[in-house]
């Protein structure tokens, strides 16, 4: 389960180290008043590398130290000894991140797709006075200084990588669901915006096989104008290959179930429209969708089929039905996901057993 102290946006300012200085020395020793020069080179600054893990889902770390620097080279010494190259800063991050510019806002890297980023290299050290030594200058006086480092200001942004999102209105039953079918044990209360935070759960298939389901939480008519929770959590679901769309049918919430889906839908559309011209962007509207129909222990059987015969009729889609708490055709709904994920992911049934 993703910490509550979950962070998924943060600006900071990272700095690599500059290059140490060349030394001017002269080797002086009991029987050579008159030794040569034996200045060392500078060491190169430490540069700036991000690393991720699976092991922190959240870039709380970040929210209060913002300036980070990797260690200057150290000064050339005498004797022709090199100082030290500066040591590296190694910045870890969640799966999933994106670095942008903060200036341009532009994309630098997806870590996504690679999981090992060096953004600034370290200044490189000054060449020491040994260097310039030649037969016309034999006791040169001068050394190089270490090159500059190099300095950003850029955004980390965290997309959650799940192959499943959960989607649907506050108190739809995600946080159940993902209790039942993952490990996931998220905060579970009859009230809307109990999640306050993305959950993550691993969904096992057979022995061999699993996928990630992420619970979003209730999105809301304006969520894509920022309205209640609103846009901070779409982006989240950006990544997955699959929607899982939660709606409550029990009528306790005071709302329509036809109208609570249309609503959902409606967001992920203008959410689409208003991020198509972002770099890497997929639109979410062509992600397939699974309908699925919760709290169905509180309807009548006729009033289940209604409703079910009504969504076929209306958008052309099959309503699966389910009872997150008391675990009603949720197993066959599950193996319904799961071959889709799986399938999509290139796994066929063959393989599971």
């Amino acid at each position: 389960m993703i910490s509550m102290k979950f962070v998924d946006e943060v600006k900071i300012t990272v700095s690599s180290g500059r290059g140490g200085r060349g030394a001017v020395t002269f080797r002086r020793e009991a029987y050579a008043p008159r030794g040569g020069p034996d200045g060392g080179d500078g060491g190169d600054g430490g540069s700036v590398i991000f690393k991720t893990s699976r092991h922190i889902n959240s870039l709380v770390d970040y929210k209060t130290h913002r300036k980070y620097h990797a260690e200057d080279g150290h000064n050339g010494m005498a004797v022709n000894c090199a100082g030290p190259d500066g040591e590296n800063l190694i910045l870890i991050v969640p799966e999933g991140t994106i670095l942008r510019n903060a200036e341009t806002n532009e994309v630098i890297h997806d870590l996504t797709e690679t999981n090992e980023l060096m953004l600034l290299k370290g200044g490189r050290g000054g060449k020491g006075n040994w260097f310039f030594k030649s037969s016309v200058n034999q006791a040169p006086e001068y050394a190089q200084p270490g090159e500059d480092n190099h300095s950003m200001d850029i955004i980390l942004e965290l997309k959650l990588i799940a192959d499943v999102g959960i989607i649907g209105f506050p108190n739809a039953g995600k946080s159940t669901l993902i209790s039942r079918i993952s490990a996931a044990k998220p905060k579970i209360a009859d009230y809307p915006f109990t999640t306050l935070t993305p959950n993550l759960g691993v969904v096992k298939v057979g022995d061999y096989s699993s996928f990630v389901v992420a619970d979003i939480p209730g999105l809301i008519k304006g969520a894509h104008l920022g309205v209640g929770l609103g846009i901070q959590f779409l982006k989240h679901i950006e990544r997955t290959s699959l929607f899982v769309h939660l709606v409550d049918v029990s009528g306790m919430s005071g709302r329509d179930p036809i109208q609570d889906y249309e609503d959902i839908n409606y967001e992920i559309e203008q959410y689409d429209l208003m991020s198509k011209d972002k770099d890497g962007f997929f639109p979410m509207t062509t992600r397939p969708q699974i309908l699925v129909l919760n709290k169905i222990d509180l309807l009548s059987k006729d009033q289940l089929d209604k409703l079910i015969q009504t969504f076929k009729k209306k958008f052309n889609v099959t309503a699966y039905a389910i009872s997150g708490v008391t675990g009603k055709n949720t197993p066959e709904v599950l193996k319904i996901i799961a071959d889709r994920v799986l399938k999509s992911k290139g796994i066929v049934e063959e393989e599971l057993t």
